[in-house]
């Protein structure tokens, strides 16, 4: 089967709705237990068989070099590429036009995804489709782009995030595509354009074939703290500790504490504590508190407090603090 040896990744959003933890770091880079959350992606599209990953960088886009590197270390090779003024996920990917194979992939870098992308491949060149859209199910598809798939596999439609009374489908865009370099013909230069809302509406209008690929793996939206949240302890249960679904990283420090689908990141030290459905990010030191569904930064410095559905940006002194939030 032929394969696709290239993807651009865009990764310029801000990701509002993750303060206060995207006021000091890009949302892509945010860790999954340890790794930045771009990291996993970037894995699926090298056991994909691709070889050349374009990184469309934006906001904070000097951290995200020094995080994910050159991809030398997978044997692939990563490059990165700019944009002064947000030009949404096609306009960015029409910059690059005149460095793009026949054949590519599209990807969202704000997302979690531990997958495989080769059956989503195949089926691109099985269906001679001019776009493939992963597609994945989800309990609340309001927040999402919404497909309705055919017998065959062929999207017949596509909504941005419908109304509950408009839902027609459980099946989500899951922001990642293989797309055909001529459609980005019809791009305007120089314009906001966007994957879901723009190119892709106009393509079904036009006739041309758009595929869907339900997709396996793990796939989360990491859009908002809970979100990550809820990522990280998947993934702690999946391959931390397996007795108290917890995950404790390199250099860290725990002691009389009790944890549960908790996770402490590396050189973290939580002493005389109880943690549960929480996160503990890299240098933060908790002693004699008890966090439940909160998230603290990185290094944070929490002592005898009682924390819960907080979440805390990097670098926050806390001390004799009982707070509950509503997620």
């Amino acid at each position: 089967m032929v394969g696709v040896r290239q993807a651009v990744v865009m990764v310029g959003g801000k990701g509002t709705r993750l303060k206060p933890l995207t006021d000091t770091c890009p949302k892509p880079i945010l860790p999954v237990l340890d790794r930045p959350c771009l990291d996993y992606l970037i894995e699926s599209l090298a056991n994909a068989g691709v070889k050349h990953i374009i990184l469309a960088c934006g906001y904070r886009s000097e951290q995200v070099p020094k995080s994910i590197g050159d991809g030398s270390d997978r044997g692939i090779k990563i490059e990165y590429s700019y944009e002064d003024v947000p030009m949404g996920t096609a306009g960015a990917i029409k910059l690059l036009e005149d460095r793009l194979d026949d054949v590519f992939i599209a990807a969202n870098g704000d997302l979690f995804a531990e997958s495989d992308i080769t059956g989503q491949i195949n089926e691109h060149f099985r269906t001679n489709a001019c776009i493939t859209i992963a597609l994945t199910p989800v309990e609340n598809p309001c927040e999402f782009g919404i497909a309705r798939v055919g017998d065959d596999g062929r999207i017949m439609e596509f909504k941005e995030k419908p109304k509950p009374e408009e839902v027609f489908s459980n099946l989500v865009n899951a922001g990642i595509y293989v797309v055909n370099k001529n459609v980005m013909k019809l791009v305007p230069e120089g314009q906001m354009h966007d994957f879901s809302k723009d190119l892709v509406i106009e393509l079904i209008r036009r006739g041309r074939r758009i595929q869907g690929h339900t997709m396996n793996g793990l796939w989360k939206d990491v859009g908002r703290p809970s979100d990550l949240l809820g990522t990280n302890v998947i993934m702690a249960e999946r391959k931390g500790n397996h007795k108290t679904s917890s995950y404790a990283g390199t250099g860290s420090k725990i002691s009389r504490s009790e944890l549960s689908a908790a996770i402490v990141s590396r050189n973290a030290v939580v002493e005389d504590s109880e943690i549960k459905g929480s996160m503990v990010m890299e240098g933060s030191r908790i002693s004699a508190s008890k966090l439940f569904e909160s998230i603290i930064g990185k290094n944070c410095v929490i002592s005898n407090c009682v924390l819960q559905g907080v979440v805390l940006g990097d670098g926050v002194i806390m001390t004799g603090e009982t707070i509950s939030k509503k997620q």
